[in-house]
């Protein structure tokens, strides 16, 4: 088995150049058997059959690179000599390679040649202009039924490797596409517990003074803020292993107002002084209502991490028709640096989602020195006249942000 295969990839190799030997050597048996067919000894004219078929031959070894130059070579032997193998199997190649106006033309040279080299005698010619379409046209239908048979097969393959080219770059996208999103939610999940934890482990660092009491509550709230970042984390794992939602939309809760004041508490929990001001109804839509939390959340977690101590104010106000309008704002910090490194990638990430939903979003300083993040997200009235509102505010929503991320 092992050796039939040595041979079939030594012949796969080196087919192209052996066909074109049997080529020759058929052709030249039909020229040297033409021309010792006269009977009476070798005449004039059957060395020049001899010699003229003997060169119409030998270029056929280069029918494949100069098939025009070697048909017309052919079709001038079988006009001067009535050699008509190389002829046919000239043709053959150039239906085989292309089919256009230059196979018509030596096609109907090639068929003009064989008739007029019957030319003479009236009893042949009639019979050579009766069966030439035949005998030409055969070899030339047999060349353009393979070259189209192979261009069907290159088309196919070609088709076959795009198409499996496709879903290789699809399954990429598909995977880079899942690693993101499994990163925005461990960063959604994770990032404002972990802020919180870092913000009560700060103010017992810069308060070592403090009495046991308050030590004691601490300690009490950065153990259940980890026990609930754990809890978070596992419930994401446990979604992501077995998440069959439309663009994960089981990842992430579908928060109301006890929600919010549930985010606001846990920072008012670790120190930081929170304004609250939300009247959202409980029927918002699920996808506005992620947003809001998620914009509420990132926000205060970014003043955990950069602002800490920093007095903030949350308002959230909605309606249908009107839309939903989230703003959070801190005053100018008076601590200065960061507890936690940050990279700008949750507000690209709060971006996207303000945007998946057709909302704009404004993050920047504020004049006293502080920082804003707002954000507007359409909430229709399920009137027809209120799709286009939907629809223009995703196209304004592509220049949505002010202001230098990379501080935040």
């Amino acid at each position: 088995m092992r050796r039939l295969r040595r041979w079939y990839a030594w012949w796969a190799r080196h087919a192209p150049r052996l066909r074109d030997l049997l080529y020759v050597a058929f052709s030249l048996l039909t020229i040297v058997l033409q021309a010792a067919s006269g009977g009476n000894g070798w005449s004039v004219k059957d060395w020049y059959v001899l010699g003229a078929g003997i060169v119409a031959s030998v270029v056929l070894f280069w029918r494949r690179r100069f098939p025009v130059t070697v048909t017309a070579v052919t079709v001038l032997a079988m006009l001067t000599g009535g050699i008509f193998v190389p002829m046919g199997l000239a043709l053959l190649t150039l239906a085989i390679r292309r089919r256009d106006l230059a196979l018509a033309i030596l096609g109907l040279a090639g068929y003009a040649a064989y008739v007029l080299n019957s030319w003479g005698n009236e009893n042949q010619i009639w019979v050579s202009v009766f069966t030439g379409p035949f005998l030409v046209g055969t070899w030339v239908a047999i060349g353009a039924y393979v070259g189209a048979r192979r261009d069907l097969m290159a088309s196919l393959r070609d088709r076959a490797e795009r198409a499996e080219a496709e879903r290789e770059l699809r399954s990429d996208q598909a995977r880079l596409g899942e690693r993101s999103r499994i990163a925005q939610e461990m960063h959604d999940v994770l990032a404002h517990k972990v802020s919180l934890i870092a913000l009560h482990a700060g103010g017992l660092e810069v308060n070592p003074a403090v009495g046991p009491d308050k030590v004691e509550g601490s300690a009490r709230l950065i153990r259940e803020t980890a026990r609930q970042a754990m809890e978070d984390l596992r419930e994401v794992l446990g979604v992501l292993r077995t998440d069959v939602s439309v663009a994960g939309a089981d990842l992430a809760p579908v928060p109301k107002a006890s929600d919010l004041e549930r985010l606001i508490k846990a920072s008012r929990d670790a120190g930081v002084t929170v304004g609250y001001d939300v009247t959202l109804p409980d029927d918002v839509p699920v996808s506005v209502g992620r947003t809001v939390y998620r914009v509420v959340q990132e926000s205060l977690t970014n003043v955990h991490k950069h602002a800490r101590g920093a007095a903030t104010d949350v308002q959230v106000h909605g309606a249908r028709g009107e839309g939903v309008t989230v703003r959070v704002a801190n005053v100018r910090p008076v601590a200065a640096g960061s507890l936690l490194p940050g990279a700008g990638a949750g507000l690209v990430g709060l971006r996207e989602r303000v945007q998946l939903v057709g909302g704009r979003l404004w993050i920047g300083p504020t004049p006293e020195g502080g920082w804003r993040v707002e954000a507007w997200l359409p909430w229709p009235d399920g009137r027809d006249g209120d799709v286009g509102l939907q629809g223009d505010a995703g196209v304004r929503g592509d220049a949505v942000s002010q202001g230098d991320e990379g501080e935040r």
